[in-house]
């Protein structure tokens, strides 16, 4: 059986933009098909700042490998082992917040790839093959080739180690988490200041020579996204699900308020 498509992966591949739906409130098993339906290529299923668990989150990835959407998770740094039972019942990636240093980045990229590469361990339901999979050698070759692995960069410290980081074996992404290095700057919100422009090159050229990706969270200005974009941002976090809906229910609400009866 062949493996269920990491759609992010490929769009990366093809050097293109690949953009994920947070997932921080909702829980059904249809908030991949409405992800995909709405031009979303992979799922941020968030377990560090939403109160999702585990098996609600694999729950949730299950459902989406069959909806043309890849389930990524967020796990706690302190909680890898929350991203392993995530990878072992659907999910296709993990992304690991305040990774500052590039000895942190191989503990991750160890957790997440299977021997030789790393430490992972061979169990669970081979969802990734729709419970079909080839011999485990070819299914852990091939998983390691397919699973996706971001770190984040968040701290002064983290964007000082960012080629080190980079140059990680196993590391696909560093992802800037916008929000939390504005304020371990000590310029909380503010995404377009120069101290963070500078960041964003320095990782873009940190990425551009270790052959990585770029990542960009916490950026919804339409402006200052699409500088960092231009600096070579593709793997975005494109919004999560609570902001998405009221901007939407704000939008119509407003309407319908502004019409008046006959």
């Amino acid at each position: 059986m062949a493996i269920v498509p990491n759609h992010a992966k490929l769009r990366l591949a093809a050097g293109e933009l690949a953009l994920g739906f947070g997932v921080h409130h909702l829980r059904g098993s249809a908030v991949g098909m409405i992800a995909a339906a709405t031009g979303y290529d992979w799922l941020f299923i968030d377990m560090e700042h939403g109160a999702t668990s585990v098996q609600e989150a694999t729950q949730i990835a299950i459902a989406a490998l069959g909806q043309g959407i890849t389930p990524i998770v967020r796990c706690c740094k302190d909680a890898l082992f929350e991203g392993t039972r995530a990878l072992d019942n659907g999910a296709m990636g993990v992304v690991v917040p305040h990774v500052d240093t590039a000895a942190e980045a191989r503990v991750v990229a160890a957790a997440y790839r299977f021997p030789p590469l790393g430490t992972r361990s061979w169990g669970g339901p081979p969802f990734a093959y729709n419970l079909r999979p080839p011999g485990t050698a070819e299914a852990q070759a091939e998983l390691n080739r397919n699973i996706l692995v971001a770190c984040m960069i968040e701290t002064p410290e983290a964007v000082a180690n960012a080629a080190e980081i980079a140059a990680v074996p196993g590391i696909d992404v560093l992802l800037i988490g916008t929000s939390d290095l504005t304020a371990s700057m000590g310029i909380a919100g503010q995404i377009g200041h120069p101290d963070v422009q500078a960041a964003y090159a320095t990782v873009a050229a940190a990425c551009a020579g270790a052959g990585k990706v770029m990542g960009m969270g916490g950026v919804y200005d339409e402006t200052w996204a699409a500088a960092y974009v231009r600096l070579g941002a593709r793997f975005l976090l494109s919004g999560s699900d609570h902001t998405l809906l009221m901007a939407a229910a704000a939008g119509r609400s407003h309407f319908l308020r502004g019409l008046h009866p006959g």
